[in-house]
């Protein structure tokens, strides 16, 4: 009896051992997540989860204000975003990460021009990460490359 109820003890820490390793991140998923100034160095992006995937907005700007107000999206080509402040913006959207260490998938939105662009994030060294969008292959782009930002 004692060896029947042993055996039932062990299963259940097994199955509650395994529920909690499946919320665990995965293989570095989220060293992505924290703050980081762009190419520029004239903002801090912040990258989040949402849900399961990888978003990432604008926290942060050098130059915050222009003509006394808060800088806008005034080069999207949507008029009816136009009014919508930088700050707070999302400009990366959809990432999911790859067992071989990239976030792919997703867009990342350039205020500057005003469009999106297919992208796919890959983190190097520690504190590095390369930032690459393009339209149609990857191959038609521009890479850029982010430093996280030290607190």
């Amino acid at each position: 009896m004692n060896k029947m109820k042993t055996n039932w003890q062990v299963l259940g820490l097994i199955l509650i051992s395994s529920a909690f390793l499946s919320f665990a991140p995965l293989n570095g998923a989220d060293e992505i997540l924290g703050l980081w100034w762009n190419h520029e160095k004239d903002a801090h992006i912040e990258i989040y989860k949402c849900g399961v995937q990888y978003c990432g907005k604008i926290v942060w700007l050098k130059e915050p204000n222009e003509n006394d107000a808060p800088k806008k999206d005034k080069n999207n080509p949507d008029e009816s975003l136009q009014k919508r402040p930088l700050i707070g913006l999302d400009i990366l959207s959809g990432f999911e990460f790859k067992e071989e260490g990239s976030w792919d998938d997703g867009n990342i939105y350039n205020p500057r021009d005003g469009k999106t662009y297919s992208c796919y994030l890959k983190m190097l060294e520690e504190g590095r990460l390369k930032v690459r969008g393009f339209v149609g292959i990857s191959l038609i782009g521009k890479t850029q490359y982010w430093e996280k930002v030290q607190r």
